[in-house]
């Protein structure tokens, strides 16, 4: 009888080991396959972008007659086209420095081309929100949905363009995330020159203006001053794309400030009424950590406040903030696993805006606030998915609005690129 139970548990344990190397076959299997529509799926965002998202060279959002209608009656978020366009910069960038893709590349110069012009439409090196050309099939839907802003009209190139500055931080972080990416990414020459004239006409326009930013009226409507760590940061970029004009200004600048890039950062940790900031921080941490030698006498200071804004996401389920920290502090086993996961999920949300009220399915820690993250599939809609808070339970949506993806391709192309995602 022993003999017998002994044969039995001899035979369990050898069909348990057949079924455990079955099921990690499976998982193997699974895993590249899921992998591959990965890709497919960044590709597939990618053409969409170029094709209804960027009529100009600018990212944006498009609306469409109904929901789930293909028929486009114009596009919406232009205040934030320079930020997008720049961030859209970066993602590509990181798509060729993997794939070499000569799709990504054109889509590299046409973007860069795009900043360039937001850097000469106002006439003095202001950096503009965006720019419209006059003769654009939707122009009409633009002059009707422009949100309030101040819009002026100028030539350039030929070719008549409305703009409008207002121009915030915000916009300054994401184009020169993306000029510093692909500078360092795209070995071409043209490419590169068209990256230093861009962040020198932007730079010199901040240094000449004392780092206040002024609409085209000369009214003042943002500054700077407060923000010592976003102001290096720039700097950071001007001097690595164009070290002749800018090294100097940039280590008077460091001796001086360095000190400080904590304050900001205290700041934004410590006022919890908006998200959005997180992202801004990443963005400009991106450049600064990323470019400033280890040994020298400041990279400690930097990544310590950089250490204590990302204590305050780190449990977020960010992946854009879990790839800028892959890129800053290298792999972490744990932070990279989620990362590939949320990209799945993300994938899985589609493009298109939608009502989301997760109130009552998650427990409540204030006003429409969760007590832990959402998971990804409850999250409410945005042009941005990462910079909007992880723990709103409520927000109306409008399904004629689509947002471009960026949120996935950009995580994923450097998730590919650090080796977070293998080929």
């Amino acid at each position: 009888m022993e003999n017998a139970l002994a044969a039995l548990a001899d035979a369990r344990k050898v069909a348990s080991r057949e079924v455990i190397a079955l099921m990690v076959g499976l998982t193997l299997t699974c895993s590249s396959i899921r992998l591959q529509a990965d890709e497919a799926a960044a590709l597939t965002i990618s053409r969409h972008i170029q094709q209804s998202h960027m009529p100009f060279g600018l990212l944006l959002d498009a609306i469409y007659t109904a929901a789930g209608s293909g028929e486009r009656i114009g596009y919406l978020g232009y205040g934030d086209a320079a930020l997008w366009t720049g961030v859209y910069l970066a993602a590509e960038a990181h798509r060729f420095a993997v794939t070499k893709s000569p799709d990504a590349l054109a889509n590299v110069r046409r973007s860069l081309d795009a900043l360039d012009k937001l850097s000469r439409v106002s006439g003095d090196g202001l950096l503009a929100r965006y720019f419209y050309p006059v003769d654009d099939p939707y122009v009409g839907f633009f002059l009707e949905n422009r949100a309030g802003t101040e819009v002026r009209r100028t030539t350039l190139d030929g070719r008549d363009y409305f703009y409008a500055t207002r121009t915030t931080r915000d916009q300054f972080a994401g184009v020169f995330f993306g000029l510093g990416a692909v500078y360092d990414l795209v070995d071409d020459p043209g490419i590169r020159t068209s990256c230093r004239t861009t962040a020198t006409r932007l730079a010199d326009y901040l240094l000449t203006h004392h780092w206040h930013i002024y609409n085209a009226d000369g009214s003042r409507h943002d500054t700077f001053f407060h923000r010592p760590d976003q102001r290096l940061s720039l700097l950071q970029v001007a001097a690595h794309l164009n070290p002749q004009r800018f090294r100097d200004e940039y280590q008077r600048h460091r001796r001086t400030y360095a000190s400080f890039t904590w304050f900001g950062v205290l700041i934004d940790v410590v006022d919890a009424k908006t998200y959005f900031k997180f992202n801004l921080d990443h963005l400009y941490f991106y450049n600064l950590i990323r470019l400033e030698p280890e040994g020298s006498v400041v990279y400690a200071q930097y990544v310590r406040a950089y250490t204590r804004m990302r204590e305050a996401v780190s449990g977020h389920e960010n992946a854009h903030f879990n790839m800028i920290d892959r890129a800053l502090r290298g792999a972490n086993a744990p932070r990279d696993a989620q990362t590939v996961e949320l990209l799945e999920q993300v994938r899985a949300r589609g493009l298109r805006d939608k009502t989301i009220d997760s109130r009552g399915r998650y427990k409540a820690c204030g006003q429409n606030r969760a007590c832990d993250p959402i998971p990804i599939a409850a999250r409410v809609y945005t042009d941005f998915l990462w910079q909007r808070d992880p723990f709103a339970l409520h927000q109306d949506g409008d399904e004629r609005i689509e947002h471009s993806g960026l949120d996935y391709v950009l995580p994923y192309w450097m998730a590919r690129y650090y080796g977070v995602i293998k080929e």
